[in-house]
């Protein structure tokens, strides 16, 4: 069963938890089933990566790691980090800023 995730590809997020509070990025990937979100430039890990062919290096490189959708917030233009608020729209279902209103 897919969980409700409010936050999509390409939204901006801050991180509001964990060893990356503060940082801004662009969401690259959203995992509804796990709930979990890739940032990218955020939760940066090394992984060792094996060599694939003769003109890859392999060796160790920075990934991004997933992120709880809890741990991220959408940021609004008008007033920064917040929640998303639904309205109805005719028979458009548009996300809104909880905090001022605007579509998000």
């Amino acid at each position: 069963m897919q969980n409700k995730v409010k936050i999509r590809k390409d939204d901006l997020v801050e991180v509001i938890a964990g060893k990356d509070k503060g940082k801004r990025g662009n969401v690259v990937r959203v995992n509804g089933d796990e709930g979990k979100v890739i940032v990218s430039g955020v939760n940066l890990v090394k992984k060792a990566m094996k060599k694939r062919s003769q003109q890859d290096r392999g060796g160790i490189s920075e990934v991004e790691a997933p992120l709880h959708i809890s741990n991220v917030a959408i940021v609004c233009k008008k007033c920064g980090p917040t929640r998303i608020g639904y309205k109805i729209d005719g028979d458009k279902k548009i996300r809104v800023c909880r905090k001022c209103g605007e579509t998000l």
